[in-house]
């Protein structure tokens, strides 16, 4: 292809993403501009087919930086996706095609979510990831493909980068190549005011091939990625760009990283680029056709799926079909004492012998959040993911795994320590995600630890996030119960466990309410008052109602195993539930507040924990029988 049509494709990325900006009135022209040269050649090494976004082996291109939209979606119309040249001139608007930052699931293309910086670079380590996983499995005649990042200076300085990386080294993805937009500009300037580390070396150090390369120079982008086919280690290319590249008077600065360029601006720049001032949102016919992959990506896929033997086949249609109804679950005595990590383990390992694409790990905390699967092997030829302590990056990792199309995967740390992926995890609900989160050690029940390692606000924190499914099993069976909901949903769902034993309830309803998020545990024809509970306050609530009849007072109990999906119910389900002429009692070892949607009177916790045997703290916070019922009784006779 030659060099003039190369900058003709380029410059059209160009004008079409500063258009976009102009009309819209907002966004960011800079970064597009600055890496159209870049794309416009990545463009020709890319193995992918718009008539079908879900072909198992092509090529995932990440954008990082999701403040590249003009960048994203100009490649997406001129590739052949349904992204129309009307989406584009709707850039920014509401109910478009072509928000603000690209979405999955929402705009045609688009492989994930990407949002907060740094996130992508996770993303496309975990594309890359269950890449690798699939070639060990299915064969590297079968699954070849890469997997590319355009990241920004923003992407590197966050922390999840990092992460990330260190994760994508130590696994050796070779399949994985960053490039590495560095125009050392953000929106306060130059970078050198609050960054001054050698990237290079960074990356070096944690087993990267690293490439320098003038990301304007067609030929230089060419051969890098030519070398980055071939590499034996993850690859990172540094890319030396100026920012709004071809701008008049606005080229290498930071004003033009975040708003509209202004008309005159984009005139001019038309003009000595040799293209028509009068015209906006041009594409001529011969830059559409080098861009379009129309032809030749279902060329690609017809070629690779007549490859594929009949046993092939079968296996990617039951990675691809999972038969979560063919789960053999344990079975649990009643009485017996099991904390619900425990049955969880149990689960999870009952799940993956039936299911062949069921894998996670945790954050280097396994053998305490009970998530090995036992005889299963460790990642990336076993099932066992070692994801070290990098709970961000590994929520991110697990949310592309979930996205590449064979694979359902897990993620686990302590409840206490969800505050350190919560980006991920807003973003698994955002754009449907099912991700299973696996979080233990859920209350005060921590013990020893103390308040730093002691949830007290994350129950309400995630109950409040929307599109995200936290559930809080009282007993071994309500974790059964809760798993068979879970693996059906099309969206993330947590799970969050005890570290101590829970009793195993009686199984009359067979908890069959459970998917309601909430159900009647006991019911008394003359009950007068309601107690509401999850996790292991429901026994709590069971052994006080015995103590309150002493006083007259009638408890029915309801237990909580998923108060996201309780707010999905109508009226007639809860006041079937929670019979309206009961006065309303919560009770949690948390703070509990959204209970008050519900509940006349919350006995949650007012403050941090505390260090000290969890039963001495169960006392000091008021969750024994005696106090529960004293607390009770009170309000119930002074009302």
């Amino acid at each position: 292809m030659s060099k003039e049509l190369l900058q003709k494709q380029a410059n059209t990325i160009r004008f079409l993403a500063a258009d976009m900006v102009q009309r819209a009135n907002s966004g960011h022209p800079g970064a597009p501009m600055g890496m159209a040269d870049i794309a416009t050649v990545l463009s020709n090494h890319l193995s992918i087919n718009p008539a079908d976004e879900k072909w198992l082996n092509r090529d995932r291109l990440v954008f990082s930086g999701g403040h590249a939209t003009g960048l994203v979606y100009s490649l997406l119309h001129l590739w052949g996706f349904d992204v129309s040249l009307n989406d584009i001139k709707n850039f920014r608007q509401a109910n478009s095609k072509t928000p603000g930052h690209p979405e999955y699931g929402h705009t045609h293309g688009i492989e994930i979510t990407t949002g907060p910086l740094g996130q992508g670079i996770a993303n496309a380590v975990g594309f890359a990831a269950a890449s690798k996983y699939a070639k060990n499995i299915l064969g590297e005649d079968v699954i070849n493909h890469k997997v590319y990042c355009l990241c920004g200076d923003g992407d590197l300085q966050e922390g999840i980068s990092y992460e990330a990386c260190s994760t994508a080294g130590h696994l050796k993805l070779d399949n994985l190549v960053i490039i590495y937009d560095s125009n050392a500009i953000t929106i306060e300037g130059d970078t050198s005011i609050a960054w001054s580390e050698n990237v290079k070396k960074r990356f070096q150090a944690i087993d990267f091939e690293v490439i320098e390369i003038d990301g304007h120079n067609f030929e230089q982008i060419d051969k890098a990625l030519v070398q980055a086919k071939s590499a034996t280690q993850p690859v990172l290319i540094i890319a030396k760009t100026t920012i709004a590249k071809g701008a008049i008077t606005l080229e290498g600065t930071a004003a033009s990283h975040g708003a509209p360029l202004g008309v005159e601006e984009i005139r001019q720049a038309k003009i000595k680029a040799g293209f028509d001032p009068e015209l906006d949102f041009y594409v001529s016919a011969e830059v559409k056709g080098a861009f379009d992959k129309l032809i030749i990506g279902s060329t690609l896929q017809n070629s690779w799926n007549d490859s594929l033997n009949e046993e092939t086949k079968k296996k990617i249609n039951e990675l691809q079909n999972p038969n979560f109804d063919s789960v053999v679950y344990p079975k649990f005595e009643e009485g017996a004492s099991v904390a619900t990590r425990d049955s969880n383990h149990k689960i999870l390992n009952a799940i993956a012998e039936a299911i062949p694409g069921f894998l996670g790990g945790s954050a280097d905390l396994a053998p305490s959040n009970k998530t090995e699967l036992k005889n299963m092997g460790d990642f990336p030829n076993g099932r066992n993911i070692h994801f070290g302590i990098k709970e961000h990056a590994m929520a991110a990792i697990a949310n592309a795994m979930n996205l590449y199309g064979l694979f359902r995967v897990y993620s686990a740390t302590f409840f206490v320590f969800s505050d350190y992926l919560k980006p991920s995890a807003r973003i698994a609900a955002l754009a449907n995600i099912p991700q299973h989160f696996i979080w233990t050690h859920d209350s005060i029940g921590v013990g020893e630890d103390g308040p730093t390692h002691q949830p007290i606000e994350h129950l309400s924190q995630f109950r409040a996030l929307p599109n995200f499914y936290t559930f809080r099993p009282a007993d071994a069976n309500e974790n059964i119960e809760s798993w068979k909901i879970a693996l059906k949903m099309k969206a993330p769902t947590a799970f969050v466990c005890s570290r101590q034993g829970l009793k195993v309830l009686k199984n009359e309803k067979a908890y069959g309410d459970v998917c309601n998020g909430a159900y009647l545990l006991t019911k008394r024809e003359n009950a007068n008052i309601t107690i509401m509970a999850s996790g292991s306050e429901v026994m709590l609530a069971l052994q006080t109602a015995c103590k309150l009849e002493e006083e007259g007072i009638i408890a029915n109990i309801v237990s909580v195993p998923c108060f996201d999906l309780l707010m999905e119910q109508d009226k007639s389900y809860v006041e079937k539930i929670i019979d309206p002429k009961t006065k309303v009692y919560a009770v949690e070892a948390a703070r509990a507040l959204e209970y008050y949607k519900y509940a006349d009177v919350v006995f949650g916790m007012e403050t941090f924990g505390a260090s000290g045997p969890a039963d001495i703290l169960f006392d000091e916070f008021g969750f024994t029988v005696d106090k529960l019922k004293s607390k009770i009784v009170a309000d119930f006779k002074n009302r």
